[in-house]
């Protein structure tokens, strides 16, 4: 490979670059200037890997001056940190994968891209295509000899031979109404050519049967040809004798997994509720000119798709249903009596041992109450609880699905928040106590084995809940090893000898770049890349100080200050709502919030102070803290709003009148709650992209919170602010993107009618025609951002 050397104007902005270097002018602080996002702080490394000799790191970047729709490139860097070069399209497409499945010695990835397999072999650093085809490969995996890569292609199962080619259909999946087609074969398929389908030899009526008869026996080239054929079938089925899985109306397959030993393959069958209604969200900027729909989601409480998972016997096509046993009581004292019944509980995340004798699977209740780990008879399909963790509220948390297998073929390693934290624990496959390898006050992030699969990295939040840090540890638990040390936040990526780290680092007022350090506690970082434009660099940002705001429960409210210097007593504050719900956004890394956090900047040059949150219901601080809005959002969360705006005014001397708050998503939401239940604490607010009704949201994020509405219309109504809107006082903004199909502009829509029928008059909505959740053009950033500071000078200001 010859990497091709980029332009002067690359090379400088990838190098890390000395204030002489590079001279910075200095950065006006306007909303014109920071709506720029990337433009300004730079696009962060992504799909960090190493070469299979690990003398080399590829990752995919773009430059702060590169265009915003223009694609990331592909750049490489010797494992010292020098020679960073940017790579030629051509060069990219033989650069080792950033995703794949790995053989079980680790020398042989397996990738899909663009519809077709390719296969990486980190010892001769080549990549060589296995498929070009019109049909789309994905899910590739390794035989357990890796001399054969299975995949998935028109919703059934192959495998490849690495050796000579050769293709064979493991599984005869057919969906509802198709025409059964000939069991697949090894090799060349042998039959007569026009022969006829299973579906036009079966029996007609008595009348058609007969004139079949009469036919072969009359005429002699029928009866040939009709031996030719039974023949031909019969040879057929004798060299393979699988039997199809026919699915049924609305059913799908997916998520197929073959066995180590190639005996089994694990289905998904997900069935389409017949009743299923969509949101269709329209776009009316659209390049024909004409407004076209955009198919969306269901609502929270709709008839929810069905999940099954089946176990394929690859010799035979025989299937057998997995059976987790969970049963809904019976009832006699309701009218009509209920009769036990199969409780809903969907099915992920199967797991094979590598020798390919034992399958795991996880579980979760549709209620999301309940989690179970499960043992699988393969040869009944009788599932095993050998882990269970039930919450009144819901089960989640980091890693709440991580689901792994120890060398040892017998022993399971998972993550659960059994103490309140999301912690790591081994259980042994017959079941028993589960042994905690990790404990404490604090969670685990994420869990990687190492090469040899004698130890874990893990990333946790053991230093401080602010931050996340690379430690190693014994599978068997005991001691870890802190191997990163500067604060912040740290994504690695672990060289092949496990002597070096490729990690992205980020903190408070630095956004991620890519750096390399030596696999030892406390080693020095070489920077790689410098992705923000020499002018973010020229202005102090701040490394805003972490405080806890007092709630009236006791509890300590982690929240991120902003003060200006030259703060006087009797000046205006606003408090910034994150989004998202189960989000951490006061935490020392760059937040996925860069543009408040630089507006916050800009609202501190103007005298206001800023406070930022991480409220009940918020990432980072245990299932207590997660769970602490069940039933009711706009609760305690909002509660936390309210408490710092208390806590503001009694230690910085803000003016109880002139406090606003603002928001985006769960943010908006918060902020309409503020502004409609609680007026007379908050002067103001900006609602964007706001939830308005959460019987209007989709059912995975809001049916663990709220329940159904169904069934607990009482948590709906007093969690949705539609239902609020008459005790708005303050002046309120509403931002949506009219094409946003996470939540939907609809909800806006119906509000605004709302509050025309309160009569209300100090409110004003803002519609962005081309944005969706997630906002893109630095235009729309741009106006939003000017309405909501026009609404705090407006409001805010004596």
């Amino acid at each position: 490979m010859k990497p091709l050397v980029s332009t002067v104007l690359c090379i400088l902005m990838a190098v890390p670059a000395s204030p002489q270097a590079v001279p910075a002018r200095p950065l006006p602080l306007t909303v014109d200037s920071i709506m720029r996002g990337p433009g300004l702080y730079g696009y962060p490394p992504r799909a960090i890997r190493w070469s299979g000799n690990g003398q080399r790191v590829y990752f995919e970047w773009k430059l702060c001056t590169d265009p915003l729709d223009k694609d990331y490139d592909t750049y490489v860097v010797n494992r010292d940190g020098s020679g960073l070069t940017k790579l030629s399209e051509d060069d990219a497409k033989l650069a080792p994968p950033a995703t794949g499945s790995e053989s079980k010695d680790k020398k042989l990835v397996v990738y899909g891209d663009h519809g077709d397999l390719f296969l990486y072999d980190r010892t001769t650093d080549k990549v060589r295509q296995l498929t070009k085809t019109s049909d789309a490969e994905s899910n590739p995996q390794f035989t357990r000899d890796a001399r054969k890569v299975a995949f998935v292609r028109s919703g059934n199962l192959y495998t490849l031979s690495l050796a000579d080619g050769v293709l064979e259909q493991l599984t005869d999946i057919r969906p509802a109404g198709a025409t059964p087609a000939a069991p697949a074969a090894t090799g060349p398929r042998r039959g007569a050519q026009g022969e006829a389908s299973d579906e036009e030899t079966k029996k007609g009526t008595d009348s058609q049967e007969a004139l079949k008869k009469e036919e072969r026996e009359l005429l002699d080239i029928v009866d040939r040809r009709a031996k030719k054929r039974e023949e031909s079938e019969a040879r057929r089925k004798k060299e393979n004798p699988r039997k199809p899985m026919n699915l049924g109306p609305r059913q799908t397959a997916a998520n197929i997994l073959l066995a180590p030993d190639e005996t089994y393959a694990v289905v998904t069958v997900t069935e389409r509720a017949a009743d299923a209604k969509t949101t269709v969200v329209p776009n009316y900027v659209t390049e024909a000119g004409y407004t076209e729909d955009i198919p969306s989601r269901t609502n929270v409480g709709d008839t929810p798709n069905r999940s099954r998972m089946a176990m394929v016997k690859v010799a035979t096509g025989e299937v057998t249903w997995l059976d987790h046993g969970q049963k809904l009581p019976a009832d006699d004292k309701v009218k009509p009596p209920v009769k036990e019944s199969e409780r809903p509980v969907t099915l992920l995340n199967p797991r094979w041992s590598a020798d390919g004798t034992k399958l795991a699977v996880a579980g979760r209740s549709g209620d999301n109450k309940d989690r179970w780990i499960f043992a699988a008879d393969t040869s009944t399909g009788k599932l095993n609880p050998i882990f269970h963790l039930h919450d009144d509220a819901w089960v989640d948390g980091p890693g709440s699905f991580q689901l792994g297998w120890l060398p040892d073929n017998h022993t399971l390693y998972f993550q659960a928040e059994i103490t309140g934290w999301s912690h790591l624990y081994t259980i042994d496959w017959t079941g028993g106590e589960p042994k905690a390898l990790t404990s404490g006050n604090w969670e685990v992030e994420s869990v990687e084995l190492s090469k040899d699969e004698s130890r874990f990295g893990l990333v946790t939040s053991e230093a401080s809940v602010h931050e996340r840090d690379f430690y190693w540890m014994s599978v068997n638990g005991g001691p870890r090893t802190r191997i990163t040390s500067q604060p912040g936040d740290y994504d690695v990526t672990v060289s092949p000898d496990e002597q070096m780290l490729a990690v992205v680092h980020s903190y408070t007022n630095k956004p991620p770049d890519l750096y390399l350090m030596e696999n030892k506690p406390g080693a020095a970082m070489t920077r790689v890349t410098t992705s923000p434009a020499p002018e973010f660099s020229s202005f102090p940002w701040l490394d805003a100080p972490i405080v806890k705001v007092p709630a009236r429960d006791g509890a300590g409210v982690p929240a991120r200050l902003y003060q200006p210097k030259n703060w006087k007593k009797g000046g205006p504050a606003v408090i910034f709502v994150h989004g998202a719900g189960y989000l951490q956004n006061v935490h020392r890394w760059w937040s996925s919030y860069s543009r408040e956090y630089m507006f916050h900047h800009l609202l501190m040059e103007r005298g206001y102070l800023v406070i930022d949150v991480d409220y009940r219901g918020s990432a980072g601080y245990g299932r207590d803290w997660r769970t602490g809005i069940y039933r009711h959002m706009g609760g305690k969360d909002l509660d936390d709003q309210v408490d710092a705006a208390r806590y503001i005014v009694k230690e910085f001397g803000v003016d109880p009148k002139r406090i606003g708050l603002y928001g985006g998503s769960y943010g908006g939401f918060i902020t309409l709650m503020a502004l409609f239940t609680q007026p007379d604490v908050f002067a103001a607010g900006a609602a964007l992209r706001p939830v308005t009704d959460w019987a209007h949201y989709n059912h995975g994020y809001t049916s663990n919170i709220l329940n159904l509405p169904q069934k607990d219309l009482e948590a709906y109504k007093q969690s949705s602010p539609i239902y609020h809107a008459a005790g708005l006082k303050g002046a309120l903004l509403i931002c949506h993107g009219m094409v946003d199909t996470n939540v939907h502009f609809q909800d806006t829509v119906r509000l605004v009618q709302k509050l025309i029928e309160l009569r209300k008059e100090n409110w004003e909505v803002a519609m962005f025609p081309v944005e969706d959740h997630g906002f893109v053009q630095p235009t729309s950033w741009a106006d939003e951002y000017k309405r909501i500071l026009r609404l705090f000078e407006t409001n805010l200001k004596k």
